[in-house]
């Protein structure tokens, strides 16, 4: 059995979902009775992962779930989810599945994801465009795309065009073990290189996504790798969202 340990990402604020997350974190919204949150802890408590980690910011004391580690992103403002994901680094210190917080995804995807063999990771959906039909208040332009070659991902991040496009990163990952040793290192040398400079397609190394991240590690010839789906997953990122996700999570 493979034992991994997950990371929830769960600093940043959800103003397009105002006025309703002035003073409640995005992850905490509820879905046919049950938060977002819960429902990703669900989902890997499905795969025997009950090791996580949440990383919290706005509103952190509303988040409390019990049975967690907790680490607070307290620079939230002013940083993105890849400096949120690196306050939980003394947490990785083997494989660990991370996690958009503001994501539902059906229990299956997770084990996929797990069982995907590789030192990066990430689930993509190739039935991306799908997911923007009627979905007039979150653009396309906006999703994080991949383009993949074959068994790779050799372009990943909200730049690349929807023509050019071969599926949406739903905001999964995995990282293996050595995965983890790559990215510590990787993480404490691009921070001391780039900081307050500009990375990728961040203006400064502090406001990278994740996706920068990746095609840093693709631009290194590292092998990043594809973990393929087709739906049963949502993003809430608006009220269209939310309705949405109630109706493709309805039994769960």
């Amino acid at each position: 059995m493979i034992k991994i340990k997950g990371v929830i990402i769960a600093a940043g604020m959800g103003s397009r979902l105002l006025p309703v997350t002035k003073e409640l974190p995005k992850c905490l919204l509820e879905i046919n009775g049950k938060t977002m949150l819960q429902h990703q802890l669900d989902a890997f408590k499905e795969n025997n992962i009950t090791d996580v980690a949440i990383v919290k910011g706005f509103q952190h004391e509303k988040i409390d779930v019990g049975n967690v580690s907790y680490f607070l992103n307290e620079d939230y403002e002013n940083n993105n989810i890849l400096a949120s994901l690196f306050y939980a680094k003394d947490f990785m210190d083997s494989g660990f599945i991370s996690s958009y917080s503001d994501i539902v995804y059906d229990k299956e995807i997770v084990k996929k994801l797990k069982e995907s063999e590789g030192d990066f990771c990430v689930v993509v959906d190739e039935n991306w465009k799908k997911c923007y039909e009627g979905r007039t208040l979150h653009p396309i332009e906006e999703a994080e795309n991949v383009v993949l070659d074959k068994n790779n991902v050799i372009k990943i991040g909200k730049h690349i065009n929807s023509e050019e496009a071969h599926a949406e990163f739903i905001g999964l990952a995995k990282f293996s073990d050595n995965g983890v040793k790559i990215i510590k290192e990787l993480y404490e040398e691009l921070e001391n290189s780039f900081l307050n400079l500009p990375f990728q397609q961040a203006k400064i190394f502090q406001k990278s996504y994740l996706t920068d991240f990746f095609q840093e590690l693709i631009n290194r010839d590292f092998k990043v790798t594809p973990v393929k789906i087709e739906s049963k997953w949502c993003e809430i990122d608006t009220y269209q969202d939310l309705q949405k996700s109630e109706e493709l999570f309805g039994g769960n």
